[in-house]
């Protein structure tokens, strides 16, 4: 496949990522498996380690402006490494075939892609809704919580690459709701950061890495969430949402069925 071809993907999924803030992990790993062919568990952590890559670029921007919350960042962090490293060794542990690995990733994604979908038109009433019956008002949810949560978020980016975006920062709006928005983004990339990274570097070792097409997305998603990112202000929220909801449940559809 012609790398330009990669490069404008990564052009195109960069500039959807810098507008709405989401939309890596679920729009990246859906192309390469649906649209160049890749095999689902090579697209997987091919991704993984170019949102690892991408995020630590917003995360230490983030950082640096005072906009992350360490200490969410660590207790998520514990529970998805932890469950990442459970959910590789369950997968090494039933060697499972190269078609059923490919079942799985695609399932998985799917169910993700659905569930982004939902958090991103339903957030604040998810919101709303939980924190009332979890009754957690304005104050932070208990630590085993966070940690819990981390850990079903890491299982599902392992075997998905998706997750950590919108469905890590719908968790933190309900679990966190003191932290204001911008707290809110840039601790959700920091977290990202190493639980895609160990993720990452288990595809990796197992060779399911493609390297080329890894920085072939990078030359071309870079300069895509910086312009992105320049113009999101300009366009309207709802829009956006509904946009990107619409094309997850679609990608969805075609990768379950």
């Amino acid at each position: 496949m012609d790398s330009n071809l990669y490069i404008i993907s990564g052009f195109v999924v960069g500039i959807i990522v810098g507008i709405t803030g989401v939309g890596g992990g679920s729009l990246m790993t859906p192309l390469l498996i649906l649209f160049f062919g890749i095999p689902p568990a090579i697209a997987v952590g091919t991704d993984l380690l170019y949102a690892s890559i991408t995020k630590s670029l917003g995360a230490w921007v983030h950082a640096k402006n005072g906009y992350v919350n360490w200490r969410y960042v660590f207790l998520l962090a514990c529970g998805s490494i932890t469950a990442t490293i459970m959910t590789i060794y369950g997968v090494s542990y039933y060697a499972l075939s190269t078609e059923a690995t490919s079942d799985v990733i695609k399932t998985t994604l799917g169910f993700v892609l659905t569930l982004t979908a939902i958090t991103i038109i339903f957030r604040n009433q998810l919101r709303q809704a939980t924190q009332e019956y979890f009754n957690i008002g304005n104050n932070a949810a208990p630590e085993k919580w966070i940690i819990l949560t981390g850990a079903l978020l890491g299982v599902l980016v392992y075997l998905s690459s998706s997750g950590a975006g919108a469905l890590g920062l719908t968790a933190l709006m309900i679990l966190a709701p003191s932290l204001s928005t911008s707290k809110l983004v840039g601790t959700d990339i920091a977290y990202a950061v190493p639980v895609t990274l160990v993720a990452g570097l288990a595809y990796a070792f197992d060779d399911l890495v493609d390297w080329g097409l890894l920085l072939s997305l990078l030359i071309g998603s870079l300069p895509g969430i910086w312009l992105g990112s320049q113009v999101s202000h300009h366009l309207p929220e709802f829009l956006l949402r509904g946009l990107l909801a619409t094309v997850l449940l679609i990608i969805s559809g075609i990768l379950v069925y």
